[in-house]
């Protein structure tokens, strides 16, 4: 189990150079943005403009905060995200534009790499029980909350992060009154 602390994450361009990103974890560890198993990262948009393409990857992202965009991916009808919209998945090597609904938004960014490791991310409310899933669980605070593991405490500010690796069988009881984002990582299914 590890605690990561938003102060903590590090920040770099773009793939593409338009913008910032700010990585919360990559895998394995040290991977570069051509060579990671899996990626979780948030930016500020600011302006309208395309995506990165990440060949072989599959991406959700979700809003964390502002108005929200307007995505057109692929020759798919344009879809709008709100952060109260649920997370949404595609792949990260559509053509994919943006368009601000009004005024800049930061949203979170979740990669894997497609046949190797499939992720799922669900945005849920506190209090709430989180047992073993047999993956990789990456739990990112949205407000203050408080996380309780076997006969430990930790309080976790906005952004913050709880990692517990797939053999990890410990419950999590996410207390508080703040929502959260569950990533979860396993291997992809075969065949």
């Amino acid at each position: 189990m590890r605690i990561l602390r938003a102060g903590d994450y590090k920040t770099m361009p773009w793939k593409n150079g338009g913008g910032e990103t700010t990585e919360v974890l990559a895998s394995p560890p040290g991977a570069s943005l051509n060579d990671f198993d899996w990626r979780v990262s948030m930016a500020t948009v600011a302006a309208d403009g395309p995506f990165s393409s990440f060949p072989g990857i599959d991406r959700t992202l979700s809003i964390l905060d502002g108005a929200g965009m307007t995505l057109s991916i692929g020759d798919g009808a344009p879809v709008t995200l709100e952060t109260t919209s649920p997370p949404l998945t595609f792949a990260a090597d559509a053509p994919t534009t943006a368009w601000l609904v009004d005024g800049p938004i930061r949203d979170l960014n979740v990669m894997s790499r497609r046949g190797r490791v499939a992720h799922a991310v669900e945005r849920q409310k506190a209090p709430a029980v989180l047992p073993p899933r047999g993956t990789v669980r990456l739990l990112l605070a949205l407000g203050e909350l408080t996380i309780a593991i076997a006969d430990q405490r930790h309080d976790l500010g906005p952004l913050d992060c709880i990692l517990l690796e797939a053999d990890d069988d410990r419950t999590l009881a996410v207390e508080g009154a703040g929502e959260f984002t569950l990533v979860t990582f396993a291997p992809a299914a075969i065949g």
